[in-house]
């Protein structure tokens, strides 16, 4: 019989738990989305609970659909909650699995809890836009570090990284890390922008929105060049016959192009458009979607690490 310690039932669901558990933190960037654009913010009064007394929201003939909205988005919370959980334990109970792996899915449970106390936060100071932002910020880091989890328990075979050149290597760390003013200019743009999330809240950043929008757009036009240099990078060592790890570290790349270009066409659209709540939100889930390629490209770049002992 085997002990709990070694649990393969429940371990052989690892690397489609940490599948889900990726998408539901992007799809949650959506529903959060959808809750500020739709005015929803405010739907429940208070938090934890949706309203004094009540868990969730009372149906009756002259309530709205913002409750509705917004309890939704914390419904999707637990839910994540239970996805991240079950990650921990599928983990945790594998004795195979390494110790850096194993302190490495405490992250995303811990965060979750963070994420629901800024949530509060947010609707006790009434949408404030820098709270607002801090939460969406969180959020993409638990993308990111959900791609890393997805990478380090996948049972596909690692392509050799060594010899890969130190430039290229050097170039894809600089696109990691540009993420993070990009991720932070959208966030300001958006504080100073329309959509604050309930019709009442007036306060938003106080910045010229265009202004921002601009320096926001040449913060991924940086991006893009630096995808260019990558570019001939690869392009030159290929010339070389060097060996660049081909099938995973080109397509990762092609990836990151098509995201990128496609979350540029819809962010020039939505500010010269009126900035429609559709569009907005498709502008979302392309940020979960650009996290998540970019950090893949990331990985593909670093040297193998053993996920089992």
């Amino acid at each position: 019989m085997n002990t709990p310690q070694q649990s393969p039932a429940l371990s052989r669901f690892t690397y489609p738990l940490a599948i889900a558990n990726l998408i539901a933190q992007i799809g949650i960037i959506v529903t959060g989305g959808l809750v500020r654009l739709t005015g929803s913010g405010l739907g429940c009064s208070t938090w934890p609970m949706c309203e004094p007394g009540q868990f969730a929201p009372e149906f009756h003939a002259e309530m709205t659909f913002h409750p509705i909205v917004e309890f939704g988005n914390r419904t999707l919370t637990g839910v994540l909650s239970v996805i991240a959980g079950l990650l921990l334990l599928s983990v945790l109970l594998d004795k195979s699995r390494t110790q850096a792996i194993k302190r490495l899915v405490w992250w995303p449970i811990i965060l979750i809890a963070v994420q629901a106390v800024v949530g509060g936060i947010t609707v006790h100071v009434d949408l404030h836009p820098a709270v607002v932002g801090i939460h969406m910020i969180i959020s993409v880091a638990l993308v990111s570090l959900s791609t890393v989890i997805v990478y380090r328990v996948s049972p596909r075979e690692r392509a050799d990284v060594a010899r890969i050149p130190v430039r290229v290597k050097q170039v894809v760390a600089a696109l990691g890390l540009w993420m993070l003013p990009i991720v932070v200019l959208g966030v300001i743009v958006t504080g100073a922008g329309p959509h604050s999330g309930d019709d009442e809240v007036g306060y938003r950043f106080s910045v010229d929105p265009m202004m921002m929008a601009r320096i926001h757009a040449l913060s991924v036009w940086v991006f893009v060049a630096l995808l260019a240099v990558l570019a001939f990078l690869m392009y030159r060592a290929r010339a070389q016959s060097v060996d660049l790890a081909p099938r995973p570290l080109t397509t990762g790349f092609w990836w990151v192009v098509a995201v990128t270009a496609l979350q540029g066409a819809v962010g020039y659209y939505q500010t010269f458009n009126g900035l429609p709540w559709v569009v907005v939100t498709f502008h979302l889930l392309g940020v979960g979607v650009f996290a998540m390629v970019t950090t893949n490209l990331v990985l593909l770049t670093r040297p193998t690490v053993a996920t089992r002992r």
